[in-house]
């Protein structure tokens, strides 16, 4: 009898969110957290299981965003992006409240969520 493995990656990253989908976003009536960086930056790699962990517990309340700034260089313009990785905060209104640049952990992104509006 022998054994079925299964190999499965350690966390899935989220997928880097298109310029329609952050507009779809800003626009949901739901706070938003979008987090601009690069697939193979170090601080941006580890916050990717962070913002998928956060992505699944708050489906439905809040909106979790990656956008890879290599892939989609309008985004860096259009969110004014200097340094990655940047998360910038918006409201329910879809309207800025809040930016960090560089790493951030799990309980200040909750918090920056919650100052956006998250109950």
């Amino acid at each position: 009898m022998g054994l079925a493995l299964t190999v499965t990656a350690a966390h899935a990253e989220l997928p880097s969110a298109t310029a329609a989908i952050a507009t779809q976003a800003l626009a949901s009536g739901k706070p938003t957290v979008i987090d601009l960086g690069a697939r193979t930056c170090i601080p941006c790699k580890q916050m990717a299981p962070v913002l998928e962990e956060l992505a699944g517990a708050y489906k439905g309340k809040a909106n979790i965003l990656f956008i890879d700034v290599r892939e989609d260089n309008p985004a860096a313009s259009r969110f004014g992006i200097q340094m990655i990785p940047t998360q910038i905060f918006f409201d329910a209104k879809g309207k800025e409240i809040s930016r960090h640049v560089g790493f951030m952990d799990k309980p200040d992104i909750i918090k920056g969520l919650q100052a956006a509006g998250l109950k």
